[in-house]
Protein backbone atom coordinates (compact mmCIF):
# COMPACT_ATOMS: atom_id res chain seq x y z
CA UNK A 1 0.00 0.00 0.00
CA UNK A 2 2.87 2.25 0.79
CA UNK A 3 4.52 1.59 -2.70
CA UNK A 4 1.65 2.35 -4.41
CA UNK A 5 1.16 5.64 -2.37
CA UNK A 6 4.51 6.43 -3.21
CA UNK A 7 3.92 5.90 -7.16
CA UNK A 8 0.76 7.50 -7.02
CA UNK A 9 2.74 10.70 -5.19
CA UNK A 10 5.71 10.82 -7.70
CA UNK A 11 3.02 10.43 -11.02
CA UNK A 12 1.35 13.46 -9.19
CA UNK A 13 4.78 15.43 -9.06
CA UNK A 14 5.35 14.86 -12.75
CA UNK A 15 2.08 15.80 -13.50
CA UNK A 16 2.40 19.12 -11.92
CA UNK A 17 6.19 19.45 -13.04
CA UNK A 18 4.59 18.59 -16.84
CA UNK A 19 1.80 21.28 -16.27
CA UNK A 20 4.82 24.02 -15.00
CA UNK A 21 7.05 23.22 -17.82
CA UNK A 22 6.06 25.09 -20.72
CA UNK A 23 5.84 28.33 -18.06
CA UNK A 24 9.27 27.05 -16.49
CA UNK A 25 10.63 27.08 -19.75
CA UNK A 26 9.85 30.16 -21.62
CA UNK A 27 10.34 32.29 -17.93
CA UNK A 28 14.00 31.53 -19.12
CA UNK A 29 14.35 31.11 -23.19
CA UNK A 30 13.49 34.01 -25.11
CA UNK A 31 12.01 33.25 -28.48
CA UNK A 32 13.64 34.04 -31.46
CA UNK A 33 11.78 35.05 -34.71
CA UNK A 34 13.50 34.81 -37.61
CA UNK A 35 12.65 36.36 -41.06
CA UNK A 36 12.98 35.52 -44.64
CA UNK A 37 13.94 38.90 -45.00
CA UNK A 38 15.06 42.36 -44.55
CA UNK A 39 13.88 44.74 -42.61
CA UNK A 40 11.12 47.18 -44.06
CA UNK A 41 9.23 44.55 -46.09
CA UNK A 42 5.65 42.56 -45.65
CA UNK A 43 6.82 39.86 -44.40
CA UNK A 44 9.30 41.77 -41.70
CA UNK A 45 5.75 44.35 -40.80
CA UNK A 46 4.40 41.02 -39.74
CA UNK A 47 6.69 39.81 -38.11
CA UNK A 48 7.51 42.55 -35.94
CA UNK A 49 3.98 43.37 -34.89
CA UNK A 50 3.73 39.44 -33.99
CA UNK A 51 6.84 40.03 -32.35
CA UNK A 52 5.60 42.89 -29.85
CA UNK A 53 2.30 40.24 -28.66
CA UNK A 54 2.87 36.57 -29.33
CA UNK A 55 5.01 36.64 -25.92
CA UNK A 56 1.95 38.30 -23.91
CA UNK A 57 -0.29 34.77 -24.56
CA UNK A 58 2.82 32.05 -23.56
CA UNK A 59 3.21 30.95 -20.28
CA UNK A 60 6.29 32.46 -18.72
CA UNK A 61 5.33 35.42 -20.97
CA UNK A 62 8.68 35.57 -23.25
CA UNK A 63 10.39 38.37 -24.90
CA UNK A 64 10.54 37.44 -28.85
CA UNK A 65 13.05 39.05 -30.37
CA UNK A 66 13.23 39.68 -34.20
CA UNK A 67 16.27 38.20 -36.20
CA UNK A 68 16.05 38.85 -39.66
CA UNK A 69 17.86 36.10 -42.39
CA UNK A 70 17.23 37.47 -45.88
CA UNK A 71 18.77 35.27 -48.58
CA UNK A 72 17.65 33.25 -51.72
CA UNK A 73 13.90 34.35 -51.32
CA UNK A 74 13.94 33.53 -47.92
CA UNK A 75 14.87 29.59 -48.48
CA UNK A 76 17.98 30.54 -46.18
CA UNK A 77 15.56 30.93 -43.36
CA UNK A 78 13.37 28.15 -43.92
CA UNK A 79 16.35 25.43 -44.05
CA UNK A 80 17.45 27.06 -41.45
CA UNK A 81 14.20 26.92 -38.91
CA UNK A 82 13.62 23.06 -40.19
CA UNK A 83 17.63 22.04 -39.86
CA UNK A 84 19.82 24.24 -37.51
CA UNK A 85 17.59 25.80 -35.29
CA UNK A 86 17.07 24.49 -31.38
CA UNK A 87 14.21 22.00 -31.32
CA UNK A 88 13.41 23.26 -28.08
CA UNK A 89 10.10 25.75 -29.05
CA UNK A 90 12.59 28.53 -28.80
CA UNK A 91 12.74 29.55 -32.26
CA UNK A 92 9.77 30.58 -34.61
CA UNK A 93 10.52 31.81 -38.32
CA UNK A 94 8.35 33.29 -41.14
CA UNK A 95 9.08 32.71 -45.20
CA UNK A 96 7.97 33.49 -48.00
CA UNK A 97 4.18 31.60 -48.91
CA UNK A 98 5.78 30.04 -51.74
CA UNK A 99 8.05 28.22 -49.63
CA UNK A 100 5.58 24.69 -48.88
CA UNK A 101 4.88 24.95 -52.55
CA UNK A 102 8.58 24.50 -53.29
CA UNK A 103 8.67 21.28 -50.78
CA UNK A 104 5.68 19.66 -52.24
CA UNK A 105 6.63 19.97 -55.69
CA UNK A 106 10.38 18.93 -55.14
CA UNK A 107 10.97 21.74 -57.57
CA UNK A 108 14.03 23.05 -56.09
CA UNK A 109 17.25 20.84 -54.93
CA UNK A 110 18.31 23.26 -52.61
CA UNK A 111 15.39 23.00 -50.51
CA UNK A 112 15.78 21.18 -47.40
CA UNK A 113 12.78 20.42 -45.27
CA UNK A 114 9.51 18.51 -45.82
CA UNK A 115 6.44 21.46 -45.42
CA UNK A 116 4.30 19.02 -43.68
CA UNK A 117 6.75 18.14 -41.14
CA UNK A 118 6.90 21.93 -39.39
CA UNK A 119 5.34 22.75 -36.56
CA UNK A 120 2.92 24.81 -37.48
CA UNK A 121 1.37 27.78 -36.10
CA UNK A 122 -0.58 29.66 -39.03
CA UNK A 123 -0.91 32.98 -40.72
CA UNK A 124 -1.94 36.09 -39.45
CA UNK A 125 -3.13 36.58 -43.20
CA UNK A 126 -5.86 34.14 -45.10
CA UNK A 127 -5.70 36.99 -47.65
CA UNK A 128 -8.90 37.80 -47.77
CA UNK A 129 -8.84 41.24 -47.69
CA UNK A 130 -5.22 41.13 -49.48
CA UNK A 131 -3.97 41.45 -53.16
CA UNK A 132 -1.05 40.18 -54.40
CA UNK A 133 -0.05 43.01 -57.15
CA UNK A 134 2.13 43.83 -59.53
CA UNK A 135 3.22 47.28 -59.25
CA UNK A 136 4.23 48.64 -62.50
CA UNK A 137 5.73 52.22 -63.06
CA UNK A 138 3.60 54.26 -65.72
CA UNK A 139 6.40 55.41 -67.89
CA UNK A 140 7.26 51.52 -68.47
CA UNK A 141 6.89 50.67 -72.00
CA UNK A 142 4.10 48.15 -71.04
CA UNK A 143 1.11 50.64 -69.91
CA UNK A 144 -1.53 47.75 -69.24
CA UNK A 145 -1.44 44.26 -69.16
CA UNK A 146 -3.00 43.79 -72.37
CA UNK A 147 0.37 45.16 -73.42
CA UNK A 148 2.30 42.21 -72.68
CA UNK A 149 0.41 39.79 -74.80
CA UNK A 150 0.97 38.50 -78.17
CA UNK A 151 3.55 39.31 -80.21
CA UNK A 152 5.80 42.04 -79.79
CA UNK A 153 9.44 42.41 -78.36
CA UNK A 154 8.95 44.68 -75.47
CA UNK A 155 9.32 43.20 -72.26
CA UNK A 156 8.64 44.09 -69.03
CA UNK A 157 11.30 44.02 -66.62
CA UNK A 158 10.12 42.73 -63.17
CA UNK A 159 12.55 42.39 -60.21
CA UNK A 160 12.41 39.45 -57.39
CA UNK A 161 14.54 38.53 -54.71
CA UNK A 162 15.29 35.02 -54.97
CA UNK A 163 14.54 31.28 -56.96
CA UNK A 164 11.23 30.25 -55.13
CA UNK A 165 10.00 33.48 -53.82
CA UNK A 166 6.38 34.58 -54.91
CA UNK A 167 7.95 37.31 -56.86
CA UNK A 168 10.01 35.15 -58.81
CA UNK A 169 7.33 32.00 -59.45
CA UNK A 170 4.54 33.84 -60.10
CA UNK A 171 5.95 35.91 -62.35
CA UNK A 172 7.32 32.60 -64.42
CA UNK A 173 3.83 31.59 -64.05
CA UNK A 174 2.19 34.21 -65.58
CA UNK A 175 4.26 35.21 -68.03
CA UNK A 176 3.81 30.79 -69.50
CA UNK A 177 0.01 30.75 -68.96
CA UNK A 178 -1.17 33.50 -69.89
CA UNK A 179 1.88 34.37 -72.21
CA UNK A 180 3.24 37.68 -71.15
CA UNK A 181 6.11 38.98 -72.21
CA UNK A 182 7.80 39.56 -68.49
CA UNK A 183 11.31 38.99 -67.66
CA UNK A 184 12.66 38.51 -64.48
CA UNK A 185 15.45 40.22 -62.55
CA UNK A 186 16.03 37.98 -59.43
CA UNK A 187 18.65 38.54 -56.32
CA UNK A 188 17.41 41.80 -54.66
CA UNK A 189 18.24 41.27 -50.74
CA UNK A 190 15.22 41.87 -49.73
CA UNK A 191 11.72 43.55 -50.23
CA UNK A 192 12.62 47.33 -49.51
CA UNK A 193 15.66 47.15 -51.92
CA UNK A 194 12.82 46.31 -54.84
CA UNK A 195 11.05 49.34 -53.72
CA UNK A 196 14.01 50.94 -53.75
CA UNK A 197 14.66 49.47 -57.28
CA UNK A 198 11.58 50.36 -59.21
CA UNK A 199 11.72 54.03 -57.77
CA UNK A 200 15.30 54.03 -59.53
CA UNK A 201 13.84 53.01 -62.70
CA UNK A 202 16.42 49.64 -62.50
CA UNK A 203 12.88 47.53 -62.79
CA UNK A 204 9.84 48.40 -64.30
CA UNK A 205 8.13 46.63 -61.59
CA UNK A 206 7.94 44.45 -58.76
CA UNK A 207 4.72 41.94 -57.15
CA UNK A 208 3.54 42.81 -53.68
CA UNK A 209 0.87 42.43 -51.41
CA UNK A 210 -1.62 45.23 -51.27
CA UNK A 211 -1.35 45.67 -47.69
CA UNK A 212 2.67 45.44 -47.73
CA UNK A 213 2.73 48.23 -50.17
CA UNK A 214 -0.07 50.33 -47.60
CA UNK A 215 2.13 49.43 -44.95
CA UNK A 216 5.93 50.04 -46.63
CA UNK A 217 5.32 51.99 -49.63
CA UNK A 218 2.05 54.36 -48.98
CA UNK A 219 2.64 57.15 -51.65
CA UNK A 220 2.37 54.36 -54.33
CA UNK A 221 -1.45 54.36 -53.41
CA UNK A 222 -1.70 58.07 -54.17
CA UNK A 223 -3.97 59.05 -56.79
CA UNK A 224 -0.88 61.23 -58.54
CA UNK A 225 1.93 58.25 -58.17
CA UNK A 226 4.27 57.57 -60.93
CA UNK A 227 2.86 53.60 -59.66
CA UNK A 228 -0.42 51.74 -60.69
CA UNK A 229 -1.37 48.21 -60.22
CA UNK A 230 -1.00 46.20 -63.97
CA UNK A 231 -2.03 42.77 -62.06
CA UNK A 232 -3.78 41.33 -59.02
CA UNK A 233 -3.08 37.45 -58.02
CA UNK A 234 -4.45 35.56 -54.99
CA UNK A 235 -7.81 36.69 -55.29
CA UNK A 236 -10.98 35.35 -56.98
CA UNK A 237 -12.05 38.82 -57.81
CA UNK A 238 -10.73 41.77 -58.15
CA UNK A 239 -10.07 43.89 -55.11
CA UNK A 240 -12.71 46.58 -53.38
CA UNK A 241 -9.85 48.80 -54.04
CA UNK A 242 -8.45 47.69 -57.36
CA UNK A 243 -11.19 47.88 -59.42
CA UNK A 244 -9.59 48.94 -62.75
CA UNK A 245 -6.84 46.02 -62.41
CA UNK A 246 -7.70 42.52 -63.71
CA UNK A 247 -7.38 39.46 -61.56
CA UNK A 248 -4.96 36.48 -63.31
CA UNK A 249 -7.79 34.36 -63.27
CA UNK A 250 -9.75 36.53 -65.73
CA UNK A 251 -6.75 36.58 -67.85
CA UNK A 252 -6.50 33.17 -68.32
CA UNK A 253 -7.25 31.95 -72.01
CA UNK A 254 -8.53 28.18 -71.73
CA UNK A 255 -9.73 25.87 -68.52
CA UNK A 256 -6.36 24.45 -68.47
CA UNK A 257 -4.72 27.61 -67.77
CA UNK A 258 -7.13 29.29 -65.08
CA UNK A 259 -6.37 25.19 -62.93
CA UNK A 260 -3.12 26.41 -62.72
CA UNK A 261 -3.57 29.64 -61.78
CA UNK A 262 -6.33 28.27 -58.88
CA UNK A 263 -3.34 25.23 -57.96
CA UNK A 264 -0.61 28.38 -57.82
CA UNK A 265 -3.28 30.76 -55.25
CA UNK A 266 -3.68 28.22 -53.18
CA UNK A 267 -0.56 29.03 -51.10
CA UNK A 268 -1.75 32.39 -50.22
CA UNK A 269 -4.32 31.35 -47.95
CA UNK A 270 -0.96 30.92 -45.89
CA UNK A 271 -0.13 34.73 -46.98
CA UNK A 272 1.91 34.86 -43.69
CA UNK A 273 3.31 31.57 -42.91
CA UNK A 274 4.75 31.19 -39.05
CA UNK A 275 6.18 27.84 -38.28
CA UNK A 276 8.58 26.54 -35.53
CA UNK A 277 11.24 23.51 -35.84
CA UNK A 278 9.47 19.89 -36.30
CA UNK A 279 9.49 17.75 -33.21
CA UNK A 280 9.35 20.26 -30.48
CA UNK A 281 7.86 19.10 -27.05
CA UNK A 282 4.12 18.78 -27.82
CA UNK A 283 3.30 20.69 -24.29
CA UNK A 284 5.68 24.04 -26.38
CA UNK A 285 3.84 23.43 -29.81
CA UNK A 286 0.54 23.94 -28.47
CA UNK A 287 1.52 26.76 -26.22
CA UNK A 288 2.95 28.50 -29.55
CA UNK A 289 -0.13 27.50 -31.34
CA UNK A 290 -2.69 28.77 -28.90
CA UNK A 291 -0.58 31.63 -28.30
CA UNK A 292 -0.36 32.62 -31.53
CA UNK A 293 -4.25 32.57 -32.32
CA UNK A 294 -4.80 34.26 -29.36
CA UNK A 295 -2.38 37.32 -30.19
CA UNK A 296 -4.25 38.12 -33.94
CA UNK A 297 -7.22 38.48 -31.75
CA UNK A 298 -5.98 40.61 -29.10
CA UNK A 299 -7.85 44.13 -29.54
CA UNK A 300 -4.21 45.93 -29.51
CA UNK A 301 -2.87 44.07 -32.29
CA UNK A 302 -5.71 44.45 -34.36
CA UNK A 303 -6.15 48.32 -33.60
CA UNK A 304 -2.26 48.25 -34.43
CA UNK A 305 -2.86 46.67 -37.56
CA UNK A 306 -5.14 48.74 -39.50
CA UNK A 307 -3.08 51.51 -38.41
CA UNK A 308 0.03 50.54 -40.18
CA UNK A 309 -2.32 48.69 -42.82
CA UNK A 310 -1.84 45.15 -42.59
CA UNK A 311 -4.31 42.72 -43.52
CA UNK A 312 -5.63 40.03 -40.44
CA UNK A 313 -7.63 36.86 -41.12
CA UNK A 314 -5.60 34.21 -39.25
CA UNK A 315 -5.49 30.54 -40.11
CA UNK A 316 -4.77 28.27 -37.44
CA UNK A 317 -1.98 25.44 -37.00
CA UNK A 318 -4.58 22.32 -38.12
CA UNK A 319 -5.80 24.62 -41.42
CA UNK A 320 -2.44 25.34 -42.19
CA UNK A 321 -1.82 21.37 -42.16
CA UNK A 322 -5.14 21.13 -44.56
CA UNK A 323 -4.45 23.33 -47.25
CA UNK A 324 -0.69 21.52 -47.39
CA UNK A 325 -2.64 18.04 -48.38
CA UNK A 326 -4.77 19.67 -50.66
CA UNK A 327 -1.61 20.71 -52.12
CA UNK A 328 -0.23 17.32 -52.39
CA UNK A 329 -3.20 15.56 -53.37
CA UNK A 330 -3.80 17.76 -56.51
CA UNK A 331 -3.88 16.27 -59.86
CA UNK A 332 -0.22 15.19 -60.95
CA UNK A 333 -0.68 16.91 -64.47
CA UNK A 334 -0.67 20.12 -62.91
CA UNK A 335 1.90 19.34 -60.30
CA UNK A 336 4.06 18.32 -63.14
CA UNK A 337 3.71 21.39 -65.08
CA UNK A 338 3.92 23.73 -61.71
CA UNK A 339 7.17 21.66 -61.53
CA UNK A 340 8.27 22.41 -64.69
CA UNK A 341 7.61 26.30 -64.55
CA UNK A 342 8.99 26.73 -61.55
CA UNK A 343 12.16 24.70 -61.62
CA UNK A 344 15.47 26.03 -60.97
CA UNK A 345 17.88 23.10 -60.28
Amino acid sequence: MKSVMIVASLLAQCAIASAQSVEAFYKSHPITLVVGYGPGGGYDVYARLMARFLGHYIPGEPSVVVQNMPGAGSLRAANYVYVTAPKDGSTIGTFSRDMPLASILSANSNVQFDAREFTWLGSPSSYARDAYVLWTRKDAPIKKIEDAMGQGTTQLIVGATGDGASGSDITTLLSDVLKLRFKVISGYPDSGALYMAVDRHEIDARFSGFSSAQSSKAEWLKPDSPIHGLIQFGRATRHPLLPDVPTARELAPDDNARLMIEFAELPYILSRPFVAPPHIPADRARALQDGFMAATKDPDFLTESDKIGVEVSPVGAQDALDMLTKLAHAPEDVKTSMRRLIQHD
